[in-house]
């Protein structure tokens, strides 16, 4: 199977308590890809953070608990100060199997910005109800809003590195409308990915927290960026300039 060596590639794995499946995740992926691996330890109160050290991961610790999206977007930051030239985020708990990061990347297409693994055949009733309801409520034509499993550029990983983007509880949703008001791509390639081999899923372990999911979204949905924003954005990004 082919290896990935490129050095303009990082792999981002926010993770909080999961001593019992990071070892195996990051083995696994070290089979394949000899790129940085970075593992943001969001206050984790196990040994999460020594686990990935040991495997070879460079570990970010955060020194209280941040949430998966600022997690995320705490690696995302590291790489763009590192030179990387795109990331690929993915899950702790085993979810996303390393031949689903191989397919990701050998069929993404060059020219877009945000290239989303995606597995519809995955989760339950209820998680599949409320994706065409985060549908209709964004307007967004993506079959799996929900995947963490992601291929952003460096254009893409400058806009959600900005503070801007730090407002996000769930990084779902909100990225990918942030990335549609400022025209860039995203593309969904099909993957298999697993059951979760430990824990809960935050958003759909219970009805009130999907609740909570789906009115989360429809705020983000009706509190885009502006057009004012907009257009500074497109400056910055254009001139090269951080963004805030």
């Amino acid at each position: 199977m082919k290896t990935f060596r490129n050095q303009r590639l990082a792999i981002v794995i926010p993770a909080m308590n999961e001593s019992r499946t990071i070892g195996t995740v990051i083995r696994g992926l070290r089979e394949h890809f000899s790129c940085p691996i970075i593992v943001v330890d969001d206050a984790s109160t196990d040994n999460t953070a020594d686990i990935a050290r040991g495997e070879g991961a460079i570990v970010l610790p955060h020194v209280t608990n941040l949430g998966a999206w600022r997690s995320t977007q705490t690696g995302i930051r590291y790489a763009l100060k590192r030179g990387i030239e795109c990331v690929v985020t993915c899950d702790a708990d085993g979810q996303h199997p390393k031949q689903a990061l191989l397919t990701l990347l050998e069929k993404a297409e060059e020219d877009t910005d945000c290239t989303i693994g995606s597995c519809t055949s995955r989760g339950s009733t209820g998680r599949h109800i409320a994706w065409r309801v985060f549908k209709r409520l964004s307007g967004l034509d993506v079959s799996d809003l929900t995947s963490g499993l992601r291929l952003y550029s460096r254009p893409a990983m400058r806009v959600l590195a900005s503070k801007q983007a730090t407002m996000f509880e769930y990084q779902d949703v909100g990225v990918l409308l942030m990335l549609r008001k400022l025209k860039m791509r995203c593309t969904e390639v099909d993957v298999a990915m697993q059951e979760r081999k430990d824990g809960i899923s935050r958003i759909f372990h219970s009805w009130v927290a999907v609740f909570k999911y789906l009115l989360y979204t429809f705020i983000l949905s009706i509190t885009k960026l502006g057009p004012q924003e907009v257009a500074r954005y497109h400056k910055k990004l254009t001139a090269g300039a951080e963004l805030e």
